[in-house]
């Protein structure tokens, strides 16, 4: 007996170094953990619970018969982070490359079934070379059955890939069709096609990290979330990450012990809308002084700034804020902003996680730049993500709520719950200046009659009191009293019920 313990001992050790000491080292070398070591970082200590870790790959071209690894470049098991339980891999760059083969990708499929089965998170670690090229097509049809069981699992668990070294090829697909992508700067990188083969191709020369770098990615593309300067404060910042997301689509939000109390006005809000109504302000002062504890997880921060979302807590409980940008552009509405918030909104839907709307906008972004672009088409993608969505919808209407903007918001006719403005918010068709140029512009050549024309619309329409009147705000509210009123709603809400028609699914104008 003792025999065959000390021989399990042995196999579990050799299967633990991976690739071996001098790849181990070669991997810190370049300022990465290893696989394994991610995990420890990432799960509780000692909740870890591996699967799989003495399966080899059963190729046998080109000498890989002689080249077997235990657990063939993934790791993957289960554990908890902040004692709630989710399922992990994490590719291993010290063997093969970190390369897939059939038996790596079959490894990746079970974690993957077992999480939509039981209703758990799924993350994805990965620094990996692409398809293990002498296995051909049982290496790509390994990587079908990843994305296959990932269109699956959307909007039924929480998929989220943190990218912490190169990754081409199919390694970029199975992400892309995660919920979220998170990266490290100057040490990973995602690209259909690597440097080399771009320069073959199109015959421009450039580094990885211009290809597909964490800054091409976070401020261009869009594709992903986040990123962070080394792996300890990545896997550090997606631990508390989790901690706002539900296990699966019908656990409901996760609630935390909440000090903040809800009933506690903050006089700062009342004074902090400038007079003059083109003077910016920063839209996240809200959130943080709303939110339990100014705890705020922002996701794509750096890219589409006049749109801000991500993830706080109301009273312990997860709610997702969407709110524009008056810093940036003014707040406007274009093509990436839309594109950002829409599936932000989708997400928050799919997860019964309550959207909380902070509405100052004055409008869609004008121009051909925007019109080319397919601005009608982005623009629609937000305005379908909130008339869709049946979750409790909260909105708070700070300032300006101009034109098709004010209707694409959040606003009371695409079903919104419980609709405040501010005495500061201006509800209008446009600005005063626009629309008396377009009322009066046959008739009005008088600088004098003009600006009295100016001023009648703006004490008519840039109020709060016409939308007031006709029940499309449920209230104006005092600045003061913003969290007392969203937490109150929240509590409202928490039996809200409604249903869309039947549909096999949507036909979102992607």
């Amino acid at each position: 007996m003792r025999e065959v313990i000390e021989e399990l001992e042995e196999r579990r050790r050799i299967a633990r170094l991976g690739g071996g000491e001098k790849r181990i080292e070669a991997q810190h070398a370049r300022g990465k953990l290893t696989a394994r070591e991610r995990i420890e970082l990432l799960l509780d200590e000692g909740s870890f619970e591996e699967y799989d870790m003495f399966v080899e790959h059963d190729c046998h071209e080109f000498g890989m018969e002689d080249q077997k690894i235990p657990g063939d470049g993934v790791v993957t098991g289960w554990g908890t982070v902040n004692g709630r339980a989710i399922y992990v891999f994490a590719k291993d760059f010290t063997v093969f490359g970190g390369s897939l083969s059939k038996s790596h990708a079959q490894k990746i499929n079970k974690v993957q079934d077992m999480a939509l089965r039981n209703g758990l998170p799924i993350i994805g670690i990965l620094d990996a070379g692409g398809a293990r090229i002498q296995e051909g097509v049982d290496a790509l049809g390994g990587y079908a059955e990843v994305f296959q069981r990932n269109t699956l699992a959307s909007g039924v668990i929480p998929q989220i890939t943190m990218v912490m070294g190169p990754c081409a090829g199919g390694d970029v697909y199975s992400p892309a069709l995660t919920d979220f992508i998170f990266m490290v700067r100057n040490s990973s990188y995602m690209f259909v096609t690597g440097p080399d083969v771009v320069k073959t191709v199109t015959n421009e020369e450039v580094t990885a990290e211009e290809l597909g770098g964490a800054k091409v990615h976070t401020t261009k593309s869009s594709v992903a979330d986040g990123a962070y300067d080394n792996d300890i404060e990545a896997l550090t910042e997606l631990r508390r990450f989790i901690d706002f997301l539900p296990q699966s689509n019908q656990s409901g939000v996760p609630v935390l012990p909440s000090h903040e109390p809800a009933d506690k006005p903050d006089l700062s809000l009342d004074t902090l809308i400038p007079s003059n109504p083109n003077m910016p302000y920063d839209i996240k002062e809200i959130i943080y002084k709303v939110s339990d504890e100014g705890d705020f997880f922002e996701i794509q921060q750096d890219f589409a700034k006049n749109i801000v979302v991500g993830f706080g807590r109301m009273e312990g409980s997860t709610v997702g804020f969407v709110a524009n940008q008056p810093m940036v552009l003014a707040g406007v509405l274009d093509s990436d902003s839309s594109r950002k918030a829409a599936r932000f909104v989708r997400f928050c839907d799919a997860f019964e996680i309550p959207v909380v709307t902070l509405v100052d906008v004055p409008g869609f972004l004008p121009g051909t730049a925007q019109e080319y672009g397919g601005l009608i088409k982005h623009g629609a993608k937000l305005l379908f993500a909130y008339a869709e969505a049946t979750v409790p919808k909260i909105t708070i209407i700070t300032r300006k709520a101009y034109g098709g903007a004010y209707d694409v918001m959040a606003s009371k006719h695409l079903r919104g719950d419980v609709n405040y403005a501010w005495p500061t918010a201006e509800i209008a068709v446009m600005g005063a200046k626009g629309a008396v140029e377009i009322i009066f512009r046959k008739s009005l050549d008088d600088p004098e009659e003009i600006e009295k024309r100016t001023k009648e619309y703006e004490d008519r329409f840039l109020n709060p009191f016409v939308a007031a009147e006709r029940g499309y705000i449920d209230e104006v509210i005092q600045p003061r009293n913003t969290r007392m009123r969203i937490c109150r709603a929240l509590a409202l809400l928490k039996g809200k019920q409604l249903d869309n028609p039947w549909k096999k699914h949507d036909n979102i104008p992607l």
